[in-house]
């Protein structure tokens, strides 16, 4: 197998198991940035992670449905542009905090000097 094509495999697969678990992250992000419904979530998702995320609109309602049974976020009922009310979704405040706690414990460590360096080292 040539060398580029196993790479571009391997780099697929990581990039599948990455996602499924960045998903939640990428939708609490949406709903920091404001209240949106579930199309505006989805459409948030994509474009601010340039398309190396998406999801399925049926997902994206079981794991709303979710996270409102446990209380991180919730909806309210508003005028949708075009026709029936729609549920607007934002965080809860247990939902802030939850982000908050995550994105200190896991994504800040990103911008430490260190880490930064090795992630923009190149390869010796």
């Amino acid at each position: 197998m040539d060398s580029d094509k196993h790479l571009a495999e391997l780099l697929t697969a990581w990039e599948e198991t990455y996602k499924k678990g960045q998903l939640t992250f990428w939708v609490f992000l949406a709903l920091k940035d404001g209240r949106k419904y579930v199309d505006e979530i989805k459409a948030f998702v994509e474009k601010e992670s340039k398309g190396t995320m998406n999801c399925e609109l049926q997902s994206l309602y079981r794991m709303l449905r979710k996270f409102q049974h446990l209380g991180v976020l919730d909806f309210e009922t508003g005028q949708g542009y075009k026709g029936p009310e729609r549920k607007y979704y934002f965080l809860t405040d247990l939902g802030e905090k939850l982000f908050q706690d995550f994105t200190t414990r896991n994504i800040q460590l990103f911008f430490n000097t260190r880490i930064k360096n090795l992630i923009n080292q190149e390869s010796q």
